[in-house]
C-alpha cells in the first residue's frame, strides 16, 4: 500500500514538471536538453495561436446605419376644436311609483324592463272598499236631495200662508234657513262623492311618465299603504336622456360663447374614448364653479332612440367649441417635450433631422395645431425619435404617409 502511494506521488511530480516544461520550454531545455524542441512545439500549439483582432468598422459602414423614421407633412385644414371630459348619464326624469291608498294589490300589469307610455296601467289595488264608500256617498246625496226638495215645497207653502197672515214671518224665515242648510248639505254630499271617486281612481295605478320600468318592488297579493316609502316600481325616462360632465374653469369663456352662438354639438363615447355611443347638443351650463376642483358642470341632451346610453353609465365626452379655419396641423405624436419646451424633429431635403421649437394653439390625443415654428409642407418625425440626434441623417419609412427616401 505504501509503495502505491509513493508511485502516485511520483506521477504527480512528473506531470507537474512536464506541464511546467510545456509552459516554460527554456526550463525544460536546461533540465532535459533533448526534450526542449518538443516542449517548444507544445508551447506554441497551446499559447502562441491567438485570434486576430476584428477589423474596426469602416466610416462608410457606420454611415450606412441610418435611423429609420416615419414622417408626416404639416398641412392646413379646418380643424374642429374639442374639449374632452368625463361624465355620467342621467335619466331625463326618474319616478318611483307609489300607491296613494291602502289596500291589496290584485294585479301587476307590467313586465320588468318594459318600455311604457304615460297613462299605461301598472297595477290594480282591490277597489271594493272604495266603490262601497262611493256608493254610500251617492246614497247620502240622494237622501239630502229628497229632503231639500220637501223643504223647498214647505217654503213655498209658508210664503203663501204668510201673505194671507196664516203663518208668521218667523216661521217663514226658519223654513228659508232650513232650505239653505239643505243646499249646503247637498254641496257637501257632492264633494264627498268626488273624494270617494278620487280614492277609487287611485286603485288604478298608471305610469306618470313614459320610460323604462325597472325591477318590480312589490309582488301581486301584497298589502300596500300610502305611508310606506317602498314604491311599486321605478320609471326612468331615457328618451331623451342627459349626460352631466365637467370642464375646467379656464374653458368657461369659450364654452359660454359657443352656447350663446347656438347649442354646440357633443359626443358621448365609451369611458376609454374609443367608441362613439351617441351625438347630442349642449343644453345647460351650471350657475357656479366648484371651488374645490376648479371645474364646472354641464349637461348635454341626447335623443337616445337606440338606447345606447343608460342611466348611471360613465362616458367620455367631446364638446366642440369652435372650428379653427385653415389651421396648421401635425400629428400629436410628433410633438416632443424638452427642458426648453415643446419641439419637433424636422426632416429636410438632405434627409437630416433638425430640432425645431414650436408653439401650439391646441393639442389633443391625435392632432396638434401649430401656432408658430412650422410652415405648411414641412415634414416632421412622427415615429423613431428615440435616440435621434440633431443633424443626424435618417431614412424615411416609405410606409409613412409623407413619403420620401434616404
Amino acid at each position: 500500500m505504501e509503495s502505491r502511494r509513493l508511485a502516485g506521488a511520483a506521477l504527480v511530480v512528473v506531470a507537474g514538471v512536464v506541464a511546467y516544461g510545456v509552459y516554460a520550454p527554456d526550463f525544460a531545455g536546461r533540465l532535459f536538453p533533448s526534450a526542449e524542441p518538443a516542449a517548444r512545439r507544445a508551447h506554441d500549439a497551446l499559447f502562441a495561436a491567438k485570434p486576430a483582432p476584428a477589423p474596426a468598422a469602416s466610416p462608410a459602414a457606420s454611415a450606412s446605419r441610418l435611423a429609420v423614421v416615419s414622417v408626416a407633412a404639416a398641412k392646413r385644414v379646418d380643424y374642429p376644436v374639442f374639449i374632452d371630459g368625463l361624465g355620467q348619464v342621467q335619466a331625463e326624469n326618474t319616478v318611483t311609483v307609489r300607491t296613494r291608498v291602502d289596500g291589496q294589490i290584485v294585479k301587476i300589469a307590467f313586465a320588468e324592463g318594459q318600455m311604457v307610455d304615460a297613462g299605461d296601467l301598472l297595477a290594480k289595488i282591490d277597489a271594493r272598499p272604495f266603490q262601497a264608500a262611493l256608493n254610500q256617498a251617492k246614497a247620502k246625496q240622494d237622501q239630502d236631495q229628497a229632503t231639500l226638495a220637501n223643504a223647498r215645497l214647505d217654503l213655498v207653502r209658508y210664503s203663501t200662508l204668510a201673505k194671507q197672515s196664516f203663518a208668521t214671518q218667523q216661521q217663514l224665515d226658519t223654513q228659508n234657513a232650513l232650505v239653505n242648510q239643505l243646499i249646503a248639505q247637498e254641496a257637501a254630499d257632492a264633494a264627498a262623492i268626488d273624494a270617494a271617486q278620487v280614492q277609487l281612481d287611485y286603485t288604478t295605478i298608471s305610469a306618470p311618465i313614459g320610460g323604462r320600468v325597472g325591477f318590480r318592488l312589490v309582488d301581486q297579493g301584497n298589502i300596500v299603504n300610502a305611508a310606506q316609502q317602498t314604491g311599486i316600481v321605478t320609471i326612468a325616462q331615457i328618451e331623451p336622456i342627459s349626460v352631466v360632465f365637467t370642464a375646467p374653469q379656464d374653458d368657461l369663456p369659450r364654452i359660454s360663447a359657443a352656447l350663446a352662438a347656438g347649442a354646440p354639438p357633443i359626443e358621448a363615447r365609451t369611458s376609454d374614448g374609443a367608441t362613439l355611443l351617441a351625438t347630442g347638443k349642449l343644453a345647460v351650463i351650471d350657475n357656479q364653479v366648484d371651488v374645490t376642483s376648479g371645474t364646472f358642470r354641464l349637461k348635454g341632451e341626447f335623443d337616445n332612440k337606440d338606447h345606447r346610453l343608460w342611466p348611471g353609465q360613465a362616458v367620455a365626452t367631446r364638446l366642440r367649441v369652435e372650428v379653427e379655419k385653415d389651421a396648421l396641423t401635425i400629428p400629436d405624436r410628433a410633438v416632443q417635450r424638452g427642458p426648453n419646451g415643446r419641439f419637433v424633429y424636422v426632416v429636410g431635403s438632405d434627409n437630416r433631422a433638425l430640432t425645431r421649437p414650436v408653439t401650439l394653439a391646441h393639442e389633443d390625443a391625435d392632432v396638434a395645431i401649430v401656432a408658430k415654428g412650422l410652415s405648411e409642407g414641412e415634414k416632421v418625425v412622427t415615429d423613431g425619435q428615440f435616440g435621434l440626434q440633431p443633424g443626424a441623417r435618417v431614412a424615411v419609412d416609405a410606409a409613412s404617409g409623407a413619403g420620401g427616401g434616404s
